[in-house]
């Protein structure tokens, strides 16, 4: 995967085959992954009610927990793609500088994820 440097550190997209746009390797994916994000935003939006409405506190917790394991998936999921196309591209790439780098950025995403 060839790719720039932006301004803030991340790599922009490298083309995905000559429509005249940028994509991420999740390009084909984006309506499943925007459907999981708004089944888990009407989440969020029920829980803020709830709490309005004075519902029971472990009902809440319970909706939260459901919540929160809905983000965990979508993040897995994205970082399974992650290892499998950008991490893999760079291996093959012969950069063993690109590659290293795209294996920090996963342990780093993996740490991050771990201390939520």
């Amino acid at each position: 995967m060839a790719s720039e440097e932006t301004p803030h550190g991340s790599h922009a997209p490298s083309p995905d085959g000559g429509d005249g746009h940028d994509h991420y390797w999740y390009h084909g994916d984006k309506a499943a992954l925007t459907r999981r994000l708004k089944r888990i935003e009407g989440q969020i939006r029920g829980i803020q009610r709830m709490v309005e409405d004075d519902q029971y506190c472990i009902d809440i917790l319970t909706q939260i927990s459901a919540s929160t394991k809905g983000l965990q998936a979508v993040a897995l999921n994205l970082l399974e793609g992650h290892l499998a196309h950008c991490v893999a591209e760079a291996q093959t790439s012969g950069d063993p500088t690109a590659a290293e780098a795209k294996v920090k950025e996963a342990s780093d995403a993996v740490a991050r994820l771990l201390r939520t």
